[in-house]
């Protein structure tokens, strides 16, 4: 499938005269978010399992020793005479265990391989989960900035038309109801500037707890840039993409794997194991001869194939077969689970994002059309055809019409990332692709 360009900013983090880049965000989001480090963490933990594994086929080999005190009486009835001996006794021993067949040692091999490929499956969840949670905590910190930025201009016209409203009425072409109209929007509109300053310091330090640092200028995107369609247009291709590739599908398929073996690892239980072993040893003691103690040394060699059939354990083997079989079943349904929900993301966020992009278009002709109703309202207030109220109203339109412009173009670039990790597809050329569309001497 064709990369989608999309539309992104980003917070400066150093210089002040260029603002960071999607890309110079993102590494430092790699660099110092605590949750992705776990992420990583847990990756280098679960690639031990193939190690560990491993160990059920290779030789194990155990080295023992022993020292002891001993202190015995040794009575002797048939001459009443009691013999003491004192001396240490010591010894050691060496011995190898080879496993010849442990058929759940092999399954258990072949279960760590499956763990290995999920726990390399949920990094790369965690990766696009970063770009996500980056990318999202950066577009509020956006959509907040153009909140507020909508809001002042707001209130900046606002008081304009609150000024001039009392000079209408202090010359008397005007009444007092106009002053008093622009005044409650006056207040208003200084509420709302209020709410919007403390909404933007909270989304700036919801990205500072991500990237590790506080968020500087924000870059821009470049005047020529232009959402686009998702490619390819077609819904069901990335449908099906979605339920083969998802991240959460493939995780949850070795899941269903792994349950699966397991049940031919508890079904090994009935089976016989074979063990090559070999002993060496070597022992010093004292024993009585003769009725006097002597010194006994001895050295112990000795190799051979060791069977062991299990033959009844209460039930236990036939029980943990049981708990398997449930237990795949589990995993079975939490596949076919995670299959849906994967489908359902794709429709839901490619619809997302041509609705957006339909919305974004609409929204740009109706910020045209509503800066030249302001304009048409404005001249007839001067020329004495529209009231105060009607050039109020025509302000706020264009107020409400920038945000909602701003809203849906966030909104349509957050889609389109969803759908990319909807279908597994979403990584660094994403983000490089996005950083093109940005200009960082463009800061706000």
């Amino acid at each position: 499938m064709k990369k989608l360009a999309w539309l992104i900013v980003f917070p400066l983090l150093a210089s002040p005269l260029y603002a960071a880049d999607l890309m110079q965000v993102y590494r430092e989001a790699q660099d110092n978010d605590p949750t992705f480090a776990a992420a990583r963490a847990t990756l280098e933990a679960g690639r031990e399992k193939t190690p560990q594994a491993r160990a059920g086929l290779l030789p194990s080999l155990t080295l023992s020793g022993n020292t002891v005190w001993n202190d015995n009486d040794i009575k002797i009835l048939s001459t009443s005479t009691t013999l003491q001996q004192r001396y240490n006794g010591n010894g050691y021993q060496l011995s190898l265990t080879q496993p010849l067949f442990r058929w759940q040692n092999w399954v258990s091999y072949d279960q760590s391989k499956m763990q290995v490929a999920q726990a390399e499956a949920n990094f790369v969840q965690a990766r696009q989960d970063l770009i996500l949670r980056v990318s999202q905590a950066y577009f509020d910190v956006i959509y907040a900035i153009e909140n507020l930025t909508a809001v002042r201009a707001n209130k900046t016209a606002i008081a304009q038309q609150l000024e001039s409203a009392k000079k209408n009425f202090e010359v008397g072409t005007a009444t007092i109801t106009d002053s008093h109209e622009a005044q409650a929007r006056y207040d208003l509109a200084q509420a709302q500037e209020i709410a919007a300053e403390s909404d933007l310091e909270v989304k700036q330090h919801a990205l500072a707890a991500i990237i590790g640092k506080p968020a500087g200028p924000l870059a821009t995107t470049r005047k020529d840039a232009a959402l686009t369609a998702p490619q390819p247009n077609d819904m069901n291709q990335w449908v099906a993409a979605a339920e083969k590739d998802s991240i959460a599908v493939q995780v949850q398929q070795a899941a269903a794997d792994i349950a699966a073996r397991e049940m031919d690892k508890q079904r090994a239980g009935h089976y016989p194991t074979v063990d090559l072993v070999a002993n060496q040893g070597y022992a010093k003691s004292q024993s009585l001869t003769g009725g006097a103690p002597t010194a006994l040394e001895s050295d112990v060699r000795n190799i051979g194939i060791q069977v062991s059939i299990p033959l009844f354990q209460g039930g236990l083997t036939v029980s943990r077969q049981r708990e398997a079989a449930a237990n795949r079943n589990a995993a079975q349904a939490g596949l076919d689970a995670a299959r849906r929900g994967a489908a359902l993301s794709a429709r839901q966020y490619y619809l997302g994002v041509t609705n957006g992009l339909a919305q974004v278009k609409a929204l740009k002709a109706a910020l045209i059309s509503s800066q030249s109703a302001l304009e048409s309202n404005k001249l007839g207030y001067e020329v004495g055809v529209r009231i105060n109220i009607d050039v109020l109203n025509a302000e706020n339109q264009v107020y409400v019409t920038r945000r909602d412009l701003a809203k849906a173009t966030l909104d349509t670039l957050m889609a389109q990332l969803r759908l990319k990790a909807a279908t597994g597809a979403l990584g660094e050329e994403d983000v490089a692709q996005i950083n093109a569309l940005l200009d960082p001497s463009s800061a706000q």
